[in-house]
């Protein structure tokens, strides 16, 4: 069962190992993204920023959808990591059962649109007006959807701040 979808545009770091899988009380980690799935060098360090207590996946878009798609997941505690909205969306309209997409950090090393930059919604938050349209579009889902960088951070309704 996913426990949390997360949109962290560093995927797997220190809070992500320390504080959120804690809180969660997650026993797996996977992290959808087909770039850090064909790069052994992307693998190894998200590897080595991940706890050592938990089984960490890093897959395509594709397999890791299969994989949330399984039923032999739904006795597991997953947090799931994404690096875009376009992939948070993705998901939410290919796996059934998403119950909260939490958006932590984007938009300050994500790849550039042109040279504009983007705007500032929060101190870990920044979108291209397509972006934000992509955030409303995962509001419509009906699934909640907060910003909240760290656990100990108040969440946000996203629908407050877009």
């Amino acid at each position: 069962m996913v426990k949390l979808l997360r949109l962290d545009e560093r995927l797997i770091h220190g809070q992500i190992a320390i504080k959120w899988s804690r809180n969660l009380g997650v026993n797996r980690i996977l992290v959808l993204n087909d770039e850090a799935a064909k790069n052994d060098l992307i693998k190894k360090s998200l590897l080595m920023a991940a706890p050592q207590t938990l089984k960490v996946a890093i897959t395509s878009m594709d397999e890791g959808i299969d994989m949330l798609n399984d039923p032999r997941g739904e006795s597991l505690s997953i947090l799931v990591l994404v690096k875009t909205p376009k992939d948070v969306l993705e998901i939410l309209q290919r796996v059934e059962g998403i119950k909260k997409v939490n958006i932590g950090n984007y938009g300050r090393v994500a790849s550039r649109i042109g040279m504009d930059p983007r705007k500032t919604y929060r101190n870990n938050l920044y979108l291209y007006d397509s972006e934000a349209s992509v955030l409303k579009q995962i509001l419509e889902t009906g699934v909640e959807c907060v910003y909240q960088t760290t656990p100990e951070d108040n969440p946000e309704s996203i629908n407050k701040i877009i």
